[in-house]
């Protein structure tokens, strides 16, 4: 029987992160920015409660000790729902005044 530890966790949470910065890097469109971000979010809660839940041992803590990373958590996730919300409206703005969401085309934001 395969015992899911802390590596396990780990390694998805790396795996979420590098296709973020991927998409980041690589996405012209402003959605799939974002789509990028979330995806970098969700990996840092994979690591605040992965690090809550396994000391550096690999051993489970108590359950009051695991509430500290879940709380993390649903801070990040509030967060990113609140930024997600602002940046949707940026989006559809520029989209209004540009007819565009890429962000290369968009470079005069002055005018």
């Amino acid at each position: 029987m395969t015992h899911i530890g802390l590596p396990h966790f780990l390694t998805i949470s790396a795996i979420l992160f590098a296709l973020g910065i991927f998409g980041i890097v690589t996405k012209r469109n402003a959605v799939m920015l974002l789509m990028g971000i979330e995806l970098v979010l969700n990996a840092a809660n994979i690591n605040f409660v992965a690090f809550s839940r396994y000391n550096v041992l690999g051993v489970p803590l108590s359950d009051s000790r695991m509430m500290v990373g879940q709380m993390a958590s649903i801070f990040v996730i509030v967060l990113a729902a609140c930024e997600a919300a602002v940046a949707l409206a940026i989006v559809l703005n520029i989209y209004k005044r540009f007819n565009t969401i890429n962000v290369d085309e968009v470079d005069n934001l002055r005018d």
